[in-house]
């Protein structure tokens, strides 16, 4: 319901704007994969990476998408939606999860606009709730909404979540009007009987700003932050990501092997202990060991 009502805010904002088909980026520098970084520990790596991009509401840990994900999106012409569309599932069956099937109700909502930050804007004001639930925990902080509403970025993304029962899937926080939440399981020092799951997750695509990106491209680095809670104002240039796609001196073809790594930690690790900072590190020691495995599994040269 929210995500129809907000699809459609977002078309008449647009006010008919036309989206047209975006260059392959065509930049001459070398790619990342081969500079040699020397003197970096892989578990240092991987651990400073993933404490770097993992973004979630404070006090929360990790957030992640349940079963499936189904993609919407709006702005744009068919073709184009289409091929974006096909690339963000992609990457959501990569990592485990199931694509919505044609005519499934989205909660992924991806949208085309000339002014992003007018369309930001203008889908907060229309149903500000949306992006702020009344519960808490459910999104980041108002100061961080306002920094959506301004980001000078191609991409700019807001994720919400609910914390749930880890056993029944039932909400597991107060929500005004609503009785207190039951939670079956058994809270410890070290574990939690809940988890965080998203629910939706905001794409705002300024067209102007992506201009150098192919909708290929595009649609691997949107999934990429719409599966997980992703930190806008991470440094990543040091690794081989498609977070990279529209920073000045990378070549980025699609999503790399090592962002499927991380997205595979995050919805491989078990995220059961209490403290925000110990399910990250989860995910680091997840993604660790596949890319340990990944490294004995590559063939040495002769």
């Amino acid at each position: 319901m929210i995500f129809g009502q907000l699809m459609a805010a977002a078309v008449l904002i647009a006010s008919g704007q036309a989206a047209p088909q975006t260059p392959a980026q065509t930049p001459d520098t070398s790619r990342l994969e081969d500079v040699v970084v020397q003197g970096e520990r892989l578990a240092d790596r991987v651990e400073t990476f993933v404490d770097d991009i993992n973004a979630p509401p404070v006090h929360r840990g990790p957030a992640r998408w349940r079963r499936e994900v189904c993609v919407g999106v709006a702005n744009l012409r068919p073709d184009a939606a289409q091929i974006v569309v096909d690339r963000v599932s992609a990457v959501a069956v990569r990592a485990g999860l199931e694509a919505g099937e044609p005519g499934c109700s989205p909660n992924v909502l991806i949208v085309a606009a000339e002014d992003g930050d007018a369309m930001a804007r203008g889908l907060v004001e229309r149903s500000p709730i949306a992006f702020r639930p009344v519960y808490s925990g459910g999104a980041r902080s108002s100061e961080q909404l306002e920094a959506f509403l301004t980001a000078p970025a191609p991409v700019r993304w807001w994720h919400v979540s609910v914390p749930v029962g880890r056993e029944t899937g039932e909400i597991a926080v107060r929500i005004p009007g609503y009785g207190a939440p039951k939670i079956r399981g058994v809270n410890s020092r070290i574990q939690t009987a809940t988890r965080n799951d998203l629910l939706r997750a905001f794409i705002i695509v300024d067209l102007d700003e992506a201009a150098g990106a192919s909708f290929q491209q595009l649609g691997d680095y949107i999934g990429m932050v719409a599966m997980a809670q992703i930190d806008a104002d991470a440094e990543t240039g040091a690794y081989d990501t498609v977070l990279n796609l529209f920073e000045p001196g990378h070549v980025v073809d699609g999503v790399t092997d090592w962002d499927m790594s991380y997205l595979s930690a995050l919805y491989g690790a078990e995220l059961n202990r209490r403290l925000a900072s110990d399910q990250a590190g989860e995910i680091a020691s997840t993604m660790f060991r596949d890319q340990r495995r990944q490294q004995n599994e590559t063939p040495s040269e002769p």
